[in-house]
């Protein structure tokens, strides 16, 4: 073996050696991206990623009962910060790691027209949003609508999911004609993937600030702390901006 082969071996041996696995709990609006995101994460550092997709307002539940997360990609900024105030993250690890954008989406290309008209109109049985109580675009949803003047005349129309990937199959299913899903579900290098969408404007809710944090349990895991220094990088915002997402000014 040459001597700079050997040195190269060494090295990747070196680097490998110290891998780490890191357990992620992820907003399910961020599925499509964290997915890739990962993969080209483990392919750069070596470390292994576990990934756990769910709402935000779950995973709170089951950090608070000693679930063995290391990094938590909330759906919001408040979860984050509640956790680092109870003493369960640390909080100057703390960042924005992507601003979400709200679309109605409906798995037909003719239903949604290019204003969301069909919200006033009606002629559908269900519309899905999320639990506003568990996720946070189930929230921005029902504000949305009650901006809009809508939530009274459709909230006996709503079918609700437990999440936001739940709601986003009930579209797909059939069992809602429509829904209020996360543009990171329909969207993909800033073109819809399928059917017909309107992106509600962001002055109808709050912003939708989707915070990442270090938890108690992955402060002495190197891997955590190199994936949140990872999703600071050009090359993650870069493919997490493809999938329709914004960043903080």
């Amino acid at each position: 073996m040459s001597r700079s082969l050997f040195l190269f071996a060494a090295l990747l041996f070196s680097t490998f050696s110290h891998a780490e696995d890191v357990h992620v709990a992820v907003a399910a609006n961020f599925t499509a991206p964290m997915q890739k995101l990962a993969q080209q994460f483990e392919q750069d550092s070596g470390h292994k990623v576990t990934l756990s997709f769910g709402s935000t307002g779950k995973f709170y539940a089951q950090i608070k009962n000693g679930a063995p997360f290391d990094v938590l990609l909330a759906a919001d900024d408040a979860t984050p910060a509640k956790l680092a105030k109870e003493g369960l993250a640390i909080a100057d690890s703390l960042f924005t790691y992507a601003i979400g954008k709200l679309v109605l989406w409906s798995a037909s290309s003719t239903l949604i027209d290019d204003k969301g008209e069909v919200l006033k109109q009606g002629g559908f049985t269900h519309l899905a949003i999320a639990n506003p109580r568990l996720a946070p675009y189930g929230a921005a949803a029902i504000e949305s609508l009650k901006a809009l003047g809508l939530l009274e005349t459709l909230q006996p129309k709503f079918v609700q999911g437990e999440n936001i990937a739940q709601t986003f199959q009930f579209v797909v299913s059939g069992n809602a004609a429509l829904g209020l899903v996360a543009m990171s579900q329909v969207y993909e290098d800033g073109k819809l993937k399928s059917g017909s969408a309107w992106v509600v404007p962001a002055r109808l809710h709050a912003p939708i600030r989707q915070d990442a944090i270090l938890l108690e349990k992955g402060k002495a895991n190197s891997a955590a702390t190199a994936l949140l220094r990872f999703l600071k990088s050009e090359s993650a915002k870069q493919l997490i901006r493809a999938y329709g997402y914004d960043f903080q000014e």
